[in-house]
């Protein structure tokens, strides 16, 4: 029967916890599961399932803390008790009464463990990674896909958290099981790289995945192996003349350069995500950016097939050439709009700045099909890696709000929630601060507010939740924390960790995180494999025979 305990009675026993008294031939540790059967009169049987988040062993007998010395001599007799707490995750049948005192608990297993985390219930269920025993642990898509809930929030110290890998690790089990079904095939990640050139080779197998971390993928039920359909972007080299090039590093092979056109940023009003740093709501910078993109808007409107644009009898061929030509006329510009000339002199100055980040961005093409080519695709593959880990913070900014807003365009007129779309997006803090407003901000806030009817799911990562807006963390579903500063873990943000994970969550390895999910009552400490994939170019493993490099045809 696995019995590991009884009830103990020296402590009370409530219905949502108790103190098992452990068996000396037996133990708990945290983050058991276990249960317990009570008799209810007139009622029958109530079985108390539940999670181990505190065990404490100690001298009874002894009063002193000298006493230990003594003990240790042989003076005096004491025995040695040890005591686990248990948070009540579920009550079958719901009939809320304590476990009784004297009465047998048990380590949970197979049907039990997955009954006590409601496992048994989750229809349509994805791996989230293995308890530290081994066995999997799932996690239910219903509150993933929009059905019911949907988007994931992951905290943690950068480079300790592993809190991309862990995203990563999520997509990989979604895309390489059968929890979506028929969807599977249509649905699309987009992920932002913005870190390094990590992203850049998830279509390649990991040399350094070893046989016991590639047997943790078959406990989940998934094949070991790199990312499948992969699309790469990177932003076209500023430093190139003639055909574009992607701005990168050790990866060229099978990435294609960005970039927008002339024409683009215009008529499609991008002017506003090169000022997405936040501002104050009271700021008049945000109603100057809107007369100049109406300006804009207007001077081009019907311009088609070229590679330049034509702006009061003035051929304009790069973006250096269309923020001089908006200096030289900010009369004609902002005329009529009653705007302070402060606030004219400001937009000017931060559209100046915003020419040397993102200049080389925006830049002339000769045809439709080259303008078409460049621009970034987020449905070219089913996981499209956007890298701009090269880019200065606006420019960053600039890409991200771009991309985000064309796919929401994009979902908005197919009406369809199918297919889902996954973004991943790293130093979420920047793009959806705590405090201020920002084009950006609004755009990542739509996605958390509006994103499940969309069937558009959020991934977002930051080191510390509470710099980042409160509607937009507190509309995930899933809540995960890797390592965490002490001080950041007693905030308002982690209210779903338990007193004992919060202080653990300072301590916790890589690899190794907290998961709340809704139909769990407590959160769930979970580790999940090293990568199969390969995260950097040192990692890639060798090509099998005959195999055909990705990005080459036969």
């Amino acid at each position: 029967m696995n019995e590991v305990g009884l009830v103990i009675g020296t402590r009370d026993s409530q219905p949502l916890e108790f103190w098992v008294g452990v068996s000396p031939q037996s133990y708990l540790q945290l983050d058991d599961v276990v249960a317990v059967t009570s008799q209810v009169p007139e009622r029958g049987e109530v079985t108390l399932y539940g999670l181990v988040d505190d065990v404490r062993a100690f001298y009874e007998g002894a009063k002193f803390d000298s006493d230990v010395f003594r003990v240790q001599d042989g003076v005096l007799p004491v025995d040695v008790a040890t005591v686990a707490h248990v948070s009540v995750t579920r009550v079958e049948p719901e009939l809320f009464v304590p476990a009784r005192p004297g009465q047998a608990v048990r380590r949970a297993t197979g049907e039990e463990r997955d009954r006590a985390l409601y496992f048994d219930g989750m229809e349509h269920r994805f791996p989230i990674g293995l308890t530290r025993d081994g066995e999997p642990l799932w996690g239910n898509l219903d509150f993933l896909d929009g059905s019911r809930g949907a988007h994931v929030n992951i905290s943690g110290i950068s480079g300790v958290a592993t809190k991309t890998s862990y995203a990563l690790f999520l997509l990989y089990g979604l895309f390489h099981s059968e929890v979506l079904g028929a969807d599977r095939t249509n649905a699309r990640a987009l992920i932002f790289n913005v870190k390094g050139e990590d992203l850049l080779f998830l279509d390649k197998p990991n040399a350094r995945l070893n046989e016991e971390e590639a047997a943790k993928y078959t406990t989940l039920g998934l094949s070991s192996g790199h990312f499948q359909d992969i699309s790469l972007m990177a932003p076209v080299s500023r430093n190139v003349i003639g055909e574009p090039v992607p701005d990168t590093g050790s990866r060229q092979e099978g990435v294609t350069p960005y970039f927008w056109s002339l024409r683009q940023f215009c008529q499609e009003r991008l002017l506003r995500f090169l000022f997405a740093e936040a501002d104050s709501e009271s700021s008049q910078i945000g109603f100057a950016v809107t007369v100049a993109e109406r300006y804009l808007e207007r001077e081009t409107e019907g311009q088609h097939g070229r590679g330049w644009v034509e702006i009061g009898g003035r051929r304009l061929t790069d973006f250096h050439d269309l923020v001089n030509h908006i200096t030289e006329n900010a009369e004609e510009v902002f005329g009529g709009s009653r705007l302070a000339q402060a606030t004219q002199d400001a937009f000017l100055r931060r559209l100046h700045a915003a020419d040397e980040a993102a200049g080389h961005l925006i830049r002339r093409t000769d045809t439709e099909e080259e303008e078409s080519r460049y621009r970034i695709d987020w449905q070219a593959g089913q996981v499209n890696v956007i890298d701009i880990h090269n880019l200065p913070d606006r420019a960053k900014r600039f890409v991200v709000g771009v991309v985000l807003k064309q796919m929401l365009a994009d979902k908005d007129r197919s009406g369809q929630r199918r297919p889902l779309v996954f973004v991943v997006l790293d130093e979420l803090n920047k793009y959806a601060p705590a405090e201020g407003w920002s084009p950006i901000k609004e755009v990542v806030l739509d996605i958390a507010e509006r994103g499940r009817s969309l069937g558009v799911i959020l991934v977002g990562a930051q080191q510390t939740a509470s710099e980042v807006e409160r509607r937009v963390v507190a509309n995930a579903s899933f809540r995960v924390v890797g390592r965490l500063d002490t001080a950041e873990a007693q905030r308002g943000e982690y209210g779903f960790l338990t007193a004992a994970a919060r202080a653990r969550a300072s301590i916790l390895k890589p690899g190794h995180m907290f998961l709340h999910q809704p139909e769990i009552p407590v959160p769930l400490l979970v580790q999940f494999p090293f990568p199969s994939w390969a995260t950097r170019s040192e990692e890639v493993a060798p090509m099998k025979v005959g195999e055909i490099p990705r990005g080459f045809r036969a």
